[in-house]
């Protein structure tokens, strides 16, 4: 076999045994997919009429915000599966059995990739089913062409590809478990300080650079273009250079940290 063949065999090998672990322990999974829908019908049933007047829709119309909130909530989902990433591995460094893949004949990036890819798939799980529960509370995209679900669909990917990196990267750096939890913080706090919930023009001014100048915010109005017609500017290509930047970024720095000898 060619080394490309022995690679991708061995990161198939990888990813099978991190979706079964995933399948054996669902707590954890279920625990960051429940966040998000949770905040769903938070937001719908008891702040859809007030936000939607507050951000200017004239007046209380909750399928308003319902549209408005949804593109954010996905986004959202993506930032919090890649967390369970960073305990997991985590886990494996903490438990040895990395140091056990060293030892065997098994393309190194194998490990890695598994992890990144079993991520992903469990990201697009997760918004397909938040995504279900958004069309069960109101939520509509009639006006979306074939090119423009693609589109979003592509940018739902990218996104999550370029997440999992940095977390394999935080995980590989902490001690244990919790650490890693604490670590991938970021990931699943930075939604809440984007333009989800509210435009960034109706937050403070102090507070505007911050809610505008991080991955989230471009992303989530690019989504919301590509679902509801609205207008997309420059967040399109500021998404997509985010989302290669975090994604190069996050692999140099998860394989550099996986090569070094252990202690």
């Amino acid at each position: 076999m060619s080394s490309l063949s022995l690679a991708v065999r061995d990161a198939s090998t990888m990813l099978r045994r991190n979706l079964l672990h995933a399948r054996r322990y669902p707590s954890l999974t279920l625990n960051l997919l429940l966040t998000p829908i949770v905040l769903l019908l938070l937001f719908v049933y008891v702040f859809g009429d007030v936000m939607s007047a507050g951000i200017g829709h004239g007046g209380a119309d909750r399928s308003a915000y319902i549209a408005y909130l949804v593109p954010g909530i996905l986004l959202m989902t993506i930032g919090a599966t890649p967390a369970g990433t960073a305990v997991s591995v985590s886990m494996d460094m903490a438990e040895g059995i990395i140091a056990r893949f060293r030892t065997m004949a098994i393309h190194r990036g194998s490990v890695l990739i598994g992890h990144v890819v079993g991520s992903v798939l469990q990201s697009i799980r997760s918004v397909v089913l938040v995504g279900a529960v958004a069309v069960a509370v109101g939520f509509r995209s009639t006006d979306a062409t074939v090119l423009e679900w693609l589109a979003a669909f592509g940018l739902l990917v990218l996104f999550a590809v370029a997440l999992t990196w940095i977390a394999v990267g935080m995980g590989l750096i902490s001690p244990n478990a919790e650490a890693a939890s604490n670590n991938a913080l970021p990931l699943i706090i930075l939604p809440f300080i984007s333009s989800a919930f509210v435009p960034v023009d109706a937050m403070p001014g102090w507070f505007q650079p911050i809610a505008e100048y991080q991955p989230f915010t471009p992303a989530i109005e690019t989504l919301r273009g590509l679902l509801l017609g609205s207008e997309i500017g420059d967040n399109g290509w500021i998404a997509i250079v985010w989302c290669l930047g975090l994604t190069v970024l996050g692999y140099f720095w998860s394989t550099s940290l996986f090569k070094r000898d252990p202690k």
